[in-house]
């Protein structure tokens, strides 16, 4: 854990924008789209860096009401000078893996929403304003894995600027769209202009990183360019309104005139707010995480043979699962009182439960032989 409120410098400079591009060919999507020709999530790994980890938290406040926009388009070039204030960008390290995504601001003293999957797995977080150039250690408040979303703060930030808020709603096939973002992962905000090409598009995704497969639903389709670590980042309409968070595309390092056309999707900020409201209200529940993750250290499948249950199929080490008795084949059959039938089973169980909680446990141990257990959960990484 890191010295609460820390902050330093950035020695990034944003004029790197040639540069980027040059590098763009080095980095590999963090996600595919099953089914649509291999759409990559833009959220890259990058050579592994150290930084200190997030400890404080506090109330915070989220600005939600967006002033009235402009009667005209901004250029370009206005809307830029307006969105990429508001966004940070994010590196999340865990072991030799580093991955890089973008923030999006949604208060002055730090609140940021972006994907789940640029910070899944992450025990060192940090982001940089692209106002003040400063890195922030990051406390991960909440999340929900299943619509790729997570809450974060921004230790001892304070004034920044935040971004304008707008709404899906009114979105039409065919409106001016940008997305912005982390392009290519160096901390270098670059606009994909676009237009929207469809809405409530439902899509098939898979982590290059773990494996772990999630649809997400109701997504804004749109044809701007996104691009490895944009993952997160906002996409506004022509008066520079957030109306989505960026979260997959069909990223490719130099387009060619035989390439596919861009095709991306974004998560309606319509649907963001509402887990971003329960994050910050506290309220934990089976589908969106509030506070420190608990880990067991077990993974586990269905167990199709009687009895029923959450069979573990790997024990990490020095786990409280292994600290247990738990091993490779145990079949888990009660969890803190709860009847255990199905992977899923365990998975909500666990969603209730926090670091330091102390579980009864039974199961069926390899040899078929019943037997139960104490155990103490630990604090893990966001998941």
């Amino acid at each position: 854990m890191g010295t609460q409120g820390s902050e330093r410098r950035s020695g990034q400079q944003h004029s790197g924008q040639q540069h980027s591009r040059r590098r763009r060919s080095l980095w590999v999507a963090a996600l595919l789209i099953l089914g649509l020709g291999g759409l990559a999530l833009a959220a890259p790994p990058l050579t592994p860096g150290t930084y200190p980890g997030t400890t404080e938290s506090a109330p915070v406040t989220v600005i939600t009401t967006a002033p009235p926009s402009p009667i005209v388009s901004l250029t370009p070039e206005e809307l830029a000078a307006r969105v990429i204030p508001s966004i940070v960008t994010i590196t999340s390290s865990a072991g030799f893996t580093t991955t890089a995504g973008t923030g999006i601001v949604l208060s002055p003293d730090g609140v940021v929403v972006t994907n789940h999957h640029v910070i899944s797995g992450g025990s060192e977080i940090t982001a940089t304003s692209m106002s003040t150039g400063l890195v922030y250690d990051v406390e991960v408040l909440g999340y929900d894995s299943g619509q790729d979303l997570a809450v974060l703060r921004l230790a001892g930030a304070s004034n920044l600027p935040s971004a304008t808020v707008g709404t899906a709603e009114n979105a039409t096939r065919g409106d001016p769209v940008t997305a912005i973002g982390n392009a290519e992962g160096e901390g270098v905000p670059l606009p994909a202009p676009g237009v929207i090409t469809n809405l409530g598009v439902t899509v098939n995704t898979r982590n290059s990183t773990d494996g772990s497969r999630n649809q997400l639903k109701g997504l804004i389709e749109v044809d701007a360019d996104i691009r490895p670590g944009d993952s997160g980042g906002p996409l506004v309409n022509a008066a520079g309104e957030l109306i989505g968070i960026s979260s997959a595309g069909n990223a490719i390092a130099d387009r060619t005139e035989t390439s596919p056309a861009p095709q991306s999707y974004a998560i309606p900020i319509d649907t963001a707010l509402p887990v971003v409201d329960q994050v910050l209200s506290g309220l934990s529940s089976e589908t969106v995480r509030v506070g420190p993750t608990p880990i067991l250290g077990v993974a586990v499948k269905d167990h199709r043979d009687a009895p029923p249950g959450a069979e573990v199929v790997a024990v990490s080490f020095d786990s409280p699962a292994e600290k247990a008795g738990l091993t490779k084949g145990t079949v888990i059959t009660e969890f803190g009182g709860t009847p255990i039938t199905t992977s899923a089973d365990l998975n909500s169980a666990m969603s209730s439960r926090k670091p330091g909680d102390a579980i009864d446990v039974k199961w069926i141990d390899a040899q078929g032989q019943p037997a139960a257990g104490s155990l103490v959960l630990d604090e893990g990484p966001p998941r």
